[in-house]
């Protein structure tokens, strides 16, 4: 959800204080503004604890880097939405510290928000480019310049024949409602030899579903692995929800379809055609 205007600019004030756990106003609002950050500092999980010692919204998680990121892009995953939620930076260490990024790297990002996974990436010397689907984060990523490229689209929508090269590391944290389909289509993008690493919903490791099952089998059989994440890792970002780290290096003439396995498909099927 978009934050409205008179909200921004009250939480984006120098006097507005977040820090830890809490969202604190020390300064007078008029009751309709007031009305308009308490509705949206509830809607985001924070509840006001109005004690002369506190005197603040406090959310049942901290609170600073998650709003840094929101406010970035003006908007907002409501508590009744499974929408954006940005990657911890405790979570994107333990993904950096699997995908090994060096100099010169190149590195995909798909449904990249506001950088959170690409900006660490880029100081660990890797060539970045992302996509993202929202215009607002697409501005956040242009303005933060750790990418090379930032592409505006539906990552599900791009053809991994379009791209001239695959990625040596594709680092991702897809939307949840489809996960598996989100990382499946990513393996197009990435090189033979490279490594995906990918946050993905706790559901992926019993969901019984044809697509989930096959892809579990898919990541075993390429000695992958599925790793159950702590409890708490995006509490950061306001959810509760549980994850787990998706790790697969595509060995070249392994069982991935990857970038190249995706570019040998043409000259397979010419085996085929007449004359």
């Amino acid at each position: 959800m978009e934050i409205p205007s008179g909200v921004y600019d009250v939480l984006t004030d120098p006097r507005t204080v977040i820090t830890d756990d809490r969202v604190q106003l020390p300064f007078q609002l008029d009751r309709p503004r007031y009305e308009q950050v308490d509705k949206v500092l509830k809607e985001i999980g924070g509840r006001w604890d109005g004690r002369k010692n506190v005197r603040a919204h406090v959310f049942p998680f901290p609170v600073e880097e998650y709003m840094r990121a929101c406010l970035a892009t003006r908007e907002f995953p409501s508590r009744n939405e499974q929408g954006w939620y940005p990657t911890p930076s405790m979570v994107v260490d333990e993904m950096l510290a699997h995908a090994g990024v060096r100099e010169g790297m190149s590195v995909l990002e798909p449904s990249a928000g506001t950088g959170n996974i690409a900006g660490p990436a880029a100081e660990s010397g890797g060539v970045v480019d992302c996509v993202e689907i929202d215009e607002r984060r697409v501005r956040a990523l242009n303005a933060l310049g750790v990418a090379r490229r930032v592409v505006h689209a539906d990552f599900l929508d791009l053809d991994p024949l379009d791209c001239p090269h695959g990625y040596q590391r594709v680092l991702m944290n897809p939307p949840f409602s489809a996960a598996v389909q989100h990382v499946m289509h990513a393996l197009g993008f990435l090189d033979d030899g490279g490594t995906l690493v990918s946050i993905l919903p706790e559901s992926v490791m019993w969901h019984s579903d044809r697509a989930t099952t096959e892809f579990r089998e898919l990541i075993a059989l390429a000695d992958g692995t599925l790793t159950r994440l702590p409890d708490e890792s995006f509490a950061p970002s306001g959810t509760k929800v549980r994850t787990v780290l998706c790790v697969v290096d595509a060995e070249p003439g392994g069982p991935l379809p990857t970038h190249g396995w995706h570019q040998r498909q043409p000259r397979q099927l010419d085996l085929f055609s007449v004359g």
